[in-house]
């Protein structure tokens, strides 16, 4: 049988391991309710996730693909909620709103420029809105190794969404097949580019630890 006729399956697959990859966060969630704080916790994942959930709900509007839609409005919930309980325990709500601000302006021009092109040249939107969707994904998904000079100079990996990443690397290899099915340049390089990030960040994994050694605890007291 031709990959083709194994669209829907992967397509559905795909979304549900998706879907099911929203729920990576809740440790790190988790871990700011418990420890009250914030501190060495990102909040890009989250208002990125956020911005990233209604650009592609409207990519997936784009290409009326029914697999894309459900996965991007869940996403754009979950963010949000993830982002509430962040939001709660954030000392800097001025500079986390607007940080906010900006990311949803950006989400809502993306969004004004495809009502606007839809009826100007559907083809010619399709080409532009998934080049810049996928220069979107390849940041959102690269954002934690903005760290790496850090990372490289304590030797360690603590600041990394260690579930968040794993999960991606599933999905996006999941998506990377689907976009082979369908023959679809974008998905196809979004995903194969996102893969290869997170393959990156899993091996610093291996190379450095996830704790601060005793050592450096007891320099730092």
């Amino acid at each position: 049988m031709p990959l083709q006729d194994y669209k829907e399956l992967v397509g559905n697959v795909a979304a549900v391991v998706t879907i099911a990859q929203f729920f990576s966060p809740v440790s790190i969630v988790r871990k700011v309710i418990v420890q009250k704080s914030t501190k060495n916790v990102d909040p890009v994942p989250f208002i990125g996730g956020l911005g990233m959930g209604i650009v592609m709900l409207q990519h997936g509007l784009i290409l009326n693909d029914m697999a894309m839609i459900p996965v991007n409005i869940f996403a754009f919930v979950l963010n949000l909620i993830y982002l509430s309980i962040f939001y709660k325990y954030h000392d800097d709500k001025s500079g986390l709103l607007m940080l906010l601000g900006k990311v949803l302006a950006g989400a809502a021009v993306m969004v004004g420029y495809a009502q606007i092109e839809q009826r100007i040249d559907a083809a010619r939107l399709e080409f532009y809105y998934g080049l810049i969707v996928t220069l979107l994904m390849f940041a959102l998904i690269g954002a934690p190794l903005f760290n790496l000079k850090e990372i490289i100079e304590t030797k360690n990996t603590e600041m990394l969404p260690f579930p968040m990443i794993v999960s991606g690397a599933v999905v996006t290899f999941l998506w990377l097949l689907y976009g082979i099915i369908l023959d679809n340049i974008f998905i196809k390089v979004q995903n194969v580019v996102g893969l290869l990030l997170c393959l990156v960040q899993l091996s610093l994994f291996v190379i450095f630890p996830s704790k601060p050694s005793a050592d450096k605890l007891k320099k730092k007291e």
